[in-house]
């Protein structure tokens, strides 16, 4: 026998920034976290800070061009207008909320320059703990909020719908029991990807679950093919594998290969500040001939270490490399996904009911390839406007057609496919790998069902094997040209065709 739970507000699945903003926009909300707050979540490991127009000499409009420059044409200017006006009162709201943003004297943040952008922005918490530090801060507040209900232990396993298709509510599995919970708005804040691949820096459990339960829903999906490799992930064959923050080389750290030579002035004049994906190919391509790629701060950061970045101290010094002294071995790993479920301003996802934020989300503002340190913005700013726009929902949907968990993917099955997708929807892609990929998921959907993992991976390889064309953080070595700008949309019922592309 299910039980079953009527709750007066949005169910909320996922408890990373986005979900936990969502939550306390919303004021009442009952949040589902498959693991202990603060673990299982990319937002806890995020290193580098909160990009926003903080200092005297930027503005939103400096931030804005700098992210639909890197974007690569397909951002949508409103949503960059929005993220970027709204980033600044994010940061402080979070300050006030007791986030130990750096500061200087005088109470200014301390604000460093990344990869791709044109002034110094990215608000810091203890060089390298920003993540942590933030998201300890938002769950002591949630915490306070007598009514946010936290539910640890939990997973989604079906979206719940009624004859019209109307979300509502969720089929969840609490420690251990199924529980219907019926709700007048689901907002999905699930996270990425990263866990479909072999090689990345998310936690495990950030695998596309999100975006498979939309999907099988019959949700639009927008940009799947858009996956961001972070260029240094610290070698050591951790699974996840640790990140050496983009700060250190905007902090002057070098790139080196094998042979000490710097190497990233033959790949973009910008050289370790380069786009990501520029970056992250250059590394591939120096470990595809065999020289190696390795992040030298012995002079940029030096004896400084310890204090300045410590998260990557101690997993340098753990796998017994001093970056100190030494250069730390970086190759290219999944870090964040652009695409998403496809959502307005306001987190409403195409289906009544739904909504989604942070980066299972696709409202626009990433475009190809997501400019550095936008994702805990995006995370705040729209985390909290699908908050309050799911607290408003006032429709009673129907009963549930359906109270069928959807399958899981056997571990043994997962670890497979994330080779595989490493392999073949990597940093460099081609129409015979793709292909080879796709051959490998097809055989898995009639040995194990829908699974929404298998789902979520097929929906990224069918999109980047239909977008003949290199862009942002999709590149086709069969089709390195860039051609019009032209977004990605579709619906699981569409998949097995030819994506359809919708231009801007």
């Amino acid at each position: 026998m299910i039980e079953r739970v009527t709750f007066d507000g949005p169910v909320i699945l996922g408890a990373g920034l986005a979900g936990l903003s969502a939550a306390l926009a919303a004021k009442t909300a009952l949040v589902l976290s498959p693991t202990p707050l603060a673990t299982g979540c990319s937002s806890a490991w995020a290193q580098g800070g909160m990009a926003a127009a903080l200092a005297g000499d930027d503005s939103p409009a400096l931030h804005a061009a700098d992210t639909i420059a890197a974007g690569a044409g397909l951002c949508d200017p409103e949503a960059v207008e929005l993220l970027t006006e709204q980033g600044p009162q994010a940061v402080r709201d979070l300050a006030a909320q007791g986030a130990p943003f750096d500061r200087k004297s005088g109470d200014d943040f301390v604000l460093s320059l990344e990869a791709a952008h044109s002034r110094a922005r990215v608000a810091r918490v203890g060089g390298d703990g920003a993540g942590a530090a933030i998201m300890a801060a938002v769950i002591a507040t949630v915490r306070a909020t007598p009514a946010i209900e936290i539910r640890e232990n939990a997973r989604a396993r079906r979206l719940l719908q009624d004859v019209t298709g109307r979300v509502v509510g969720v089929l969840a599995e609490i420690d251990g029991a199924l529980v219907e919970i019926r709700a007048k708005a689901v907002i999905l804040a699930t996270g990425g990807v990263g866990g479909l691949y072999a090689v990345t820096t998310t936690p495990a459990e950030v695998r596309g679950e999100g975006l498979g339960l939309a999907a099988l829903a019959g949700a639009t999906i927008a940009d799947p093919e858009f996956v961001q490799f972070h260029p240094t992930a610290i070698d050591i064959g951790r699974d996840p594998a640790p990140l050496a923050t983009e700060a250190l080389r905007g902090e002057g750290s070098i790139l080196r290969n094998r042979d000490r030579r710097a190497f990233m002035a033959d790949y973009h004049p910008a050289k370790e500040l380069a786009p990501r994906d520029v970056v992250a190919r250059a590394i591939h391509a120096e470990r595809a001939a065999g020289r190696g790629a390795f992040l030298d701060a012995t002079e940029a950061v030096g004896a400084h270490f310890p204090h300045e970045f410590p998260a990557v101290f101690e997993a340098c010094q753990s796998a017994g490399i001093d970056p100190r002294r030494e250069m730390i071995p970086v190759t290219p790993a999944v870090h964040y996904h652009m695409g998403g479920v496809a959502t307005d301003l306001d987190g409403r996802a195409s289906l009544p009911g739904l909504y989604a934020a942070g980066e299972c989300a696709s409202t626009g503002v990433q475009g190809a390839n997501r400019l550095a340190s936008n994702s805990l913005l995006e995370a705040a700013v729209f985390g909290t406007r699908a908050g309050r726009a799911a607290a408003a929902e006032g429709v009673e949907g129907g009963q549930p057609l359906s109270l069928e968990p959807l399958p899981d993917l056997p571990d043994a099955a997962l670890q497979i496919l994330r080779k595989a997708m490493s392999r073949d929807a990597g940093v460099v892609r081609d129409a015979a790998g793709l292909a080879r990929l796709l051959g490998q998921i097809e055989a898995l959907e009639p040995a194990y069902g829908p699974c929404p993992t298998v789902v979520a991976a097929r929906l990224i390889v069918e999109a980047a094997l239909a977008r003949r064309e290199s862009r942002g953080g999709h590149f086709r070595a069969d089709f390195p040209a860039t051609a019009e700008p032209a977004r990605t949309f579709v619906t699981w019922e569409s998949a097995d065709a030819a994506v359809r592309y919708a231009a801007e």
